[in-house]
């Protein structure tokens, strides 16, 4: 399973509407509201809120990984955000973050999430990669550029 198989263009974000780290994660959250795969939002909006109070998921080099495991869900399921305006995150480099990918798996899902979760860390970690990101205008563009990443990486 690629990330891109997962991130449909229902589920991205060209633009948040808020620069508050809880504002974007729910903004992130609130786009499946119809999705099939989830049984119940608030379960899923409480699963990430209280991981992200453990340890800020703000990786560093201006991207955030909000993620965690609940029976909420179906199957693992993604979302991705950007945005021109710094977001205070509380990233573990201190700096704005700008990139934000929600991460969700059912929790008897441990190796696919792992795996996903590790795919997004590797591919984000890269300049260049991120660099794309913050430049695509379309939603289109945005799952083509992780298309195009991975086609480099072995199926998950």
């Amino acid at each position: 399973m690629k990330v891109s198989e997962l991130l449909e263009e229902r589920f991205i974000l060209t633009d948040f509407k808020s620069d508050d780290k809880k504002d974007i994660i729910n903004e992130l959250i609130d786009l499946h509201k119809e999705d099939n795969n989830v049984n119940d939002l608030e379960k899923v909006r409480t699963a990430i809120h209280d991981r992200e109070k453990e340890m800020s998921t703000g990786i560093g080099k201006g991207f955030a990984i909000p993620h965690g495991k609940t029976n909420a869900v179906n199957d693992v399921i993604v979302s991705f955000g950007k945005t021109t305006s710094d977001i205070d995150y509380e990233a573990l480099d201190g700096n704005p973050v700008h990139l934000v990918f929600l991460l969700v798996g059912k929790v008897d899902l441990v190796s696919k999430y792992i795996k996903l979760l590790s795919r997004i860390s590797r591919v984000m970690n890269k300049d260049d990669f991120r660099d794309k990101l913050l430049n695509a205008k379309t939603k289109d563009e945005i799952i083509n550029i992780f298309k195009e990443e991975e086609k480099q990486y072995f199926d998950v």
